[in-house]
């Protein structure tokens, strides 16, 4: 990493992106964060300023449900930092009930894998200026419930699900992540911009907020000592900072030991990886959202 890095988070107000953004902030590097409430950007905002007031931080705002706004927040980062080091695609939701977008996209799929593939895409230019770049996607090991893959319908399937349904959702778009990153790390070769996914473990800030009991849950789980959000925090600063990870790309690596995992099928199966990157683009470039 340069002296001075810059580094791009989604999901920074809360959960893991918070935590990592504390420590990376410590670290001596500009955040630029991404939020859809300036109030809890703004008490995000003190807890590094209080950690490390000499830290730059940058926020800028939108709904990482709605494309429109991941597109037009991509162009303002791209505008405002023609040179980014670090692309930290953290923002994530597990709904336990369907909702679908205003734009007609199942909610899970548009912020787990939507929002990030158009992100990316949108601040290529700005990675590609720091000579040396990382794109680091969090995904999951949930990836391994995630029913039948079926391309390019999963993409936009509203079909109404239970809760115990929505696991099987969530872990899909957690699959996706690791098949984009892998074929992303391949259409970028000799851009200078390495792409890998973290499994970041079992973490009491990825319970489903909208259970009820889970703010209890949360609190037994502390008092056990399970969900340690620190540990996926942990492996997400080594794939940022260590520089052994610079020159590996479209990895997917495991919470704690840092070594690589072999996803679950077809998540390896690189003509599957095409595919879904050919269905992304086609389906983005339809829907107005890419030219």
């Amino acid at each position: 990493m340069p002296n001075k890095a810059t580094v791009v988070i989604t999901g920074a107000t809360s959960g893991l992106g918070q935590l990592v953004a504390l420590e990376l902030a410590g670290r001596g590097f500009d955040l630029v964060l991404t939020a859809r409430k300036k109030a809890r950007a703004e008490a995000t905002r003190k807890q590094i300023e209080m950690r490390s007031p000499s830290a730059k931080v940058d926020f800028f705002y939108g709904d990482l449900s709605l494309l429109k706004d991941v597109k037009r927040v991509g162009s303002e980062i791209t505008a405002a930092y023609p040179k980014i080091d670090v692309l930290l695609n953290n923002a994530g939701i597990h709904a336990f009930e369907p909702r679908t977008t205003p734009e007609g996209f199942p909610e899970m799929m548009a912020v787990n894998y939507l929002a990030p593939w158009l992100l990316s895409h949108m601040l290529k230019p700005s990675l590609q200026n720091a000579g040396k770049a990382r794109v680091v996607n969090v995904a999951s090991e949930a990836s391994r419930r995630h029913g039948v893959l079926q391309l390019p319908g999963d993409l936009t399937d509203t079909t109404p699900f239970s809760a115990r349904g929505s696991s099987s959702i969530y872990g899909k778009t957690k699959l996706l992540n690791i098949m984009f990153t892998a074929e992303l790390s391949r259409r970028w070769k000799g851009t200078g911009i390495s792409a890998n996914a973290l499994n970041p473990g079992f973490n009491v800030t990825g319970l489903g907020r909208e259970l009820w009991f889970a703010p209890l849950l949360e609190r037994l789980l502390k008092v056990l000592r399970l969900g340690d959000p620190r540990r996926g925090a942990d492996i997400i600063i080594r794939l940022i900072m260590e520089p052994e990870y610079q020159n590996m790309t479209g990895g997917y690596f495991n919470v704690g030991t840092g070594k690589s995992i072999e996803p679950v099928p077809p998540g390896g199966d690189a003509s599957m990886q095409r595919k879904l990157w050919k269905v992304t683009e086609d389906l983005l470039v339809e829907r107005g959202f890419l030219s």
